[in-house]
């Protein structure tokens, strides 16, 4: 061992965890910190926010398993990570948020920028706390780590003072875990379930965020070859079955009727896998408490009384899929069709010939699916835009199509689409913004140019907070406070650097975007929209039942 500041082997401690990456902004009290980063193999990208830095660590932990790291500094830079932070929260991201602090000697008294960080955080972390001394540096960065990427994954925190990170200290990192435990049920769980489903009248697979995070898209997929058995999709759980397979139901919870028509009023077992009831809750699609439920998930089920679960198989749930398909390939059963799948993608192939300008949303939609490949990546900021591409866009691959349906901030597309072109550099990404909620992080359209990060970001502009607008005029048939005006979207691209089109037509959009999806540069479109059109689609799918 060899002493050096404590800073320093802060750093190598983040190396020996795998950390490529911390998005932030430096700040007086992390001075230390900073030029350790500087001279270690981690790249720290500079962004214009701390909100945007710490979303991109949200999605960097998405996308990886790996925690995404985010600095901000102490008082106003540490208060400006906590909704991002508390999106990685409800979304289950894994991510430790590095936050700078006065000495130790100032924190019983009033004093300049102090606040209380660590209590601010704890509500929206798995777990947080300040570094109290440098001796500790190695077991609280691994504990952070741990925590952070362990089942269900999620944020951490951890406050350094700035006379601690400047100490002269003798140590060496923790070695890094050696990987995920895989967990599984007993045999009699298994086998306990695998003769429910298989005396079941009509199953029916309830798949949710936690398919993708666990990398189990492949083995669900077997179990419905296996078995038959028709599965349906949340909002983040989209892509966990290709849209195309004659077993996907569509995706659910937008609408009151949307579990009935994709089955479920039938099935007299539900199985949910990775479902999280942070997006839909189960009284939804249990009103009247009489479904047996299997529960597989990485961690035990949550309490409700709309969920009550007859077993539940918790462990790694690749593993588990793989074991249930061999219990029950004997026995396939007859694929049955989703009235509910049937009206969404009709009306989305309907859209092809919607010539209509300003564009409706499934036209626009039905661009940028014609114009993406099966692996290229959607990621859908937040309002009435993003329920359309949870209801209609379809999805071939898990972790392709990106919601956010736990916290559910505005203004998160933008710096998510810069941290998924960094983890996935050979595919196309797309954002889709409504006006509204674009100007909330446009500042870092400069750390995509900055970065080169080649992702194109499309703007529905109506000049109105759309969701807002249509649940006011369902419920007082007028709406209020809901109208403002936009700068000119293609001027401040051009002024951010980057080149940008407004469209006058749907042919237009739609070259425009094969186009820009052809730069090695970000980019920008401006689509006139038409939100005239009701996202329920349907009577026949009932009144809504989730927020924007």
């Amino acid at each position: 061992m060899s002493s050096r500041k404590a800073s320093d082997l802060f750093v190598e401690c983040l190396e020996v965890e795998g950390v490529k990456y911390v998005f932030g902004i430096p700040g007086e009290e992390t001075l230390d910190l900073n030029e350790s980063l500087q001279d270690s193999s981690i790249d720290f990208i500079p962004v214009r926010h701390e909100q945007g830095g710490a979303y991109m660590a949200d999605m960097y932990g998405r996308l990886t398993g790996r925690a995404g790291v985010c600095l901000g500094t102490l008082g106003p830079g540490a208060t400006n990570l906590i909704t991002a932070v508390a999106d990685a929260f409800l979304d289950r991201s894994p991510l430790v948020a590095l936050t700078g602090q006065a000495d130790l000697q100032r924190m019983h008294k009033e004093s300049h920028q102090y606040i209380d960080v660590v209590s601010m955080f704890k509500p929206v972390t798995k777990w947080n706390t300040r570094l109290n001394a440098a001796g500790v540096i190695p077991e609280v960065v691994r504990k952070a780590f741990k925590v952070a990427q362990e089942p269900k994954p999620g944020p951490t925190h951890i406050e350094l003072p700035e006379d601690v990170m400047g100490d002269q200290i003798d140590a060496e990192p923790l070695p890094a875990g050696a990987g995920r435990r895989r967990l599984e049920p007993s045999a009699a769980d298994l086998l306990g379930a695998a003769e429910l489903i298989g005396n079941a009248i009509y199953p029916i697979i309830l798949a949710g965020n936690g398919v993708s995070r666990a990398g189990a898209a492949p083995a669900l997929r077997e179990l419905v070859r296996a078995t038959g058995i028709g599965v349906a999709e949340t909002f983040m759980g989209k892509g966990a079955l290709d849209f195309e397979d004659p077993h996907a139901l569509g995706t659910v919870g937008l609408q009151s009727r949307d579990y009935a028509l994709a089955g479920f009023e039938d099935a007299d077992v539900v199985i949910t896998i990775g479902y999280d009831l942070v997006e839909h809750a189960p009284s939804n699609w249990n009103p009247k408490r009489d479904k047996k439920i299997i529960c597989i998930d990485s961690v035990p089920s949550e309490v409700d009384a709309n969920f009550v679960t007859e077993i539940d198989l918790v462990g790694d749930l690749y593993h588990i899929l793989s074991r249930l398909a061999e219990e029950l390939r004997h026995s396939p059963r007859t694929v049955v069709r989703s009235r509910l799948d049937d009206i969404v993608l009709g009306r989305f192939e309907a859209a092809k010939d919607d010539d209509a300008f300003p564009m409706q949303p499934p036209r626009a939609l039905w661009e940028i699916r014609q114009a993406l490949g099966r692996h290229d990546m959607l990621i859908s900021d937040v309002g009435l835009h993003k329920l359309w591409i949870a209801r209609m866009f379809p999805a071939h691959e898990p972790n392709t199509v990106l919601i956010a349906n736990g916290l559910a901030g505005m203004g998160i597309a933008l710096p998510t689409a810069i941290a998924a072109k960094l983890v996935h550099p050979g595919r196309r990404v797309v954002t889709v913004n409504g006006d509204g909620g674009f100007l909330m992080n446009v500042q870092e359209l400069e750390t995509a140019v900055r970065l080169k990060t080649p992702i194109v970001n499309v703007i529905w502009e109506n000049s109105q907070f759309g969701s807002i607008v249509w649940k006011q005029d369902k419920k007082f048939g007028r709406h209020f406070g809901t109208d403002f005006t936009n700068p000119d979207f293609v001027k401040l691209a051009d002024a951010f650097g980057m080149p940008a089109w407004r469209c006058d037509s749907v042919e237009d959009f739609g070259s425009r975007l094969r186009h820009a999806l052809s730069l090695e540069l970000p980019s920008l479109i401006v689509v006139p929209i038409d939100y005239s059109l009701d996202v329920s689609i349907s009577e026949e799918l009932g009144t809504e039942t989730v927020a924007a």
